[in-house]
């Protein structure tokens, strides 16, 4: 491989943990900060990624040496060969040793001297723990000819977090990955994907000709919530203010409708305890709470989507709940499914899911009272005994701080695009596994397209420069300015209309 540097002994090194070398001359700089190195030791093959590039002259050190020359008027350039002196020192951490595709702690220094080079892209690969054959393509690994390809198995089975601002790329990230799940040879086996989509962001992909036969989308217009699949347990979910004496009573009322083999719904439900002999102390407020949750129009005769439609190996279901006013009817609607998903998957009725999670600070508040965060439970439930059923989460969300910290924990994986929160960013660090300092600094920093991968699904914090999508946008994601001028444009249409009709 080519040489780029030589190692170099300073006050603080070489040592275990990190070394510096001197960058040998040529034009440009060879290589960038976070780029990943390789170099030779006594253990083997060491592998480290450059932290810092430094400038050095010596004509320059001496503080009080430049001051005299710039009284003078004579620069030092004219006087001195100051181009010749000029050098940067590169900054290094050890990551590790690799030899035979065995991965070991560096316990022993590299030696001053010793060559530096460019690191072979296939050393790399390995090196990062990617998934060449069946890999999810996600990007580019920055600074390196290497496409970032995740194994699924790592990066879902024990969870993922997709962390970020607003404006900074989260669903279109989410889109990408999205695609690589529906593409994915049928040899190497696809999961179900649903989608909670509490903005209409993902309805592009029934739009797309390449993905309209593998995407199912469910709204206000067709979401439905058997009624006769309520427990009383669940509707006091529903409905957080359910007394206990109400709750039993409900109970009763329950058994004996399904015994009859009857189907009903909720104004069924509502006439049933109307009509029975409970005290109207406990009656009432129940007739009123099961009237609030029928006034949402949600609970029917039967499930739309059923569980053989909303979990369909090699499909992606969206469950678009854009038109929906109230963060509760979000929550309910959440609470459903996510349960109906997880007991499905337990009982080994439907295949392995990923249930993606957009604004998952809305569905798992950290702080919200129960009433508040209706949904909250069962997606703590997924993220702490999912993996063992394999019913896989993806937590998505702009506000890191406010997402349940028992979720977001348990998410072993984490893709983190810029956050410059500092509120966020301490949240992402004492939640998060495997985020250390150097991933902190760097978050803040990140341009739009970039991702810090993290966590379960790579040996080490990897850079990425995420992908092209293939897939058509949804309208509802459209551009403010686009918006503006499509509004015109039909303003000025039916005007025009009415002018001819006049």
């Amino acid at each position: 491989m080519q040489a780029i540097g030589t190692v170099i002994s300073t006050q603080e090194g070489p040592n275990s943990s990190e070394f510096w070398f001197v960058l040998h001359d040529g034009e440009g700089t060879p290589i960038r900060t976070g780029q990943f190195i390789q170099l030779n030791s006594k253990e083997g093959l060491l592998i480290g990624r450059v932290e810092d590039i430094m400038t050095s002259n010596k004509y320059f050190e001496r503080a009080d040496s430049v001051s005299e020359f710039q009284k003078s008027g004579k620069p030092l350039m004219e006087q001195f060969p100051v181009d010749r002196w000029e050098y940067l020192v590169a900054h290094a951490t050890l990551l590790g040793s690799f030899n035979d595709n065995m991965h070991k702690r560096v316990s022993f220094p590299p030696s001053p001297g010793t060559k530096v080079s460019k690191i072979d892209e296939n050393i790399l690969f390995d090196f990062l723990g990617l998934d060449k054959e069946k890999g999810l393509s996600v990007g580019q690994v920055e600074f390196h000819d290497l496409e970032a390809k995740l194994n699924m198995t790592k990066l879902f089975q024990k969870h993922c977090a997709i962390l970020a601002q607003t404006g900074f790329g989260k669903s279109f990230l989410t889109s990408v990955i999205i695609e690589e799940l529906l593409d994915r040879s049928l040899a190497y086996g696809r999961p179900a994907v649903i989608v909670v989509d509490p903005h209409g962001e993902y309805g592009g992909f029934a739009n797309d000709a390449n993905y309209i036969t593998k995407t199912k989308v469910f709204n206000k217009k067709n979401i439905g919530i058997a009624t006769r699949s309520l427990s009383e347990r669940m509707i006091a979910d529903f409905q957080p203010s359910i007394t206990d004496i109400a709750k039993r009573e409900l109970g009763k009322i329950i058994k004996s409708m399904r015994s009859s083999k009857k189907v009903y719904d909720m104004r069924d439900l509502i006439e049933a305890v109307d009509a029975s002999e409970m005290s109207e102390k406990t009656k009432d407020p129940l007739v009123s709470w099961l009237s609030e949750l029928d006034d949402i129009r949600l609970f029917g005769l039967e499930d739309s989507p059923n569980i053989d439609e909303l979990a369909k190996d090699g499909q992606l279901t969206i469950l678009d709940l854009s038109d929906f006013i109230t963060k509760k009817d979000k929550q309910i609607i959440v609470n459903y499914f996510a349960t109906k998903l997880f007991n499905s998957r337990r009982e080994n009725k439907i295949p392995p899911f990923i249930l993606i999670m957009e604004e998952a600070h809305q569905f798992a508040p950290e702080t919200e009272r129960r009433s508040a965060a209706i949904s909250k439970g069962i997606i703590e439930t997924i993220a702490r005994e999912g993996r063992k059923f394999n019913s896989c989460l993806v937590l998505i969300s702009q506000r890191p701080v406010q997402l349940s910290t028992t979720a977001l924990s348990q998410c072993n994986s984490n893709i983190i695009l810029r956050v410059s929160n500092p509120y966020d960013l301490d949240h992402i660090k004492r939640s998060c596994e495997g985020v250390s300092d150097y991933i902190m600094k760097m978050l803040p920093g990140l341009k739009v397209g970039q991702a810090l991968i993290t966590g379960e699904v790579v040996n080490y914090p990897l850079l990425v420069s995420i992908r092209n999508r293939k897939s058509v946008k949804s309208e509802k994601g459209i551009k403010f300015e686009d918006e503006l001028v499509r509004f015109q444009k039909n303003n000025l249409n039916k005007r025009e209309d009415l002018e001819t009709f006049m």
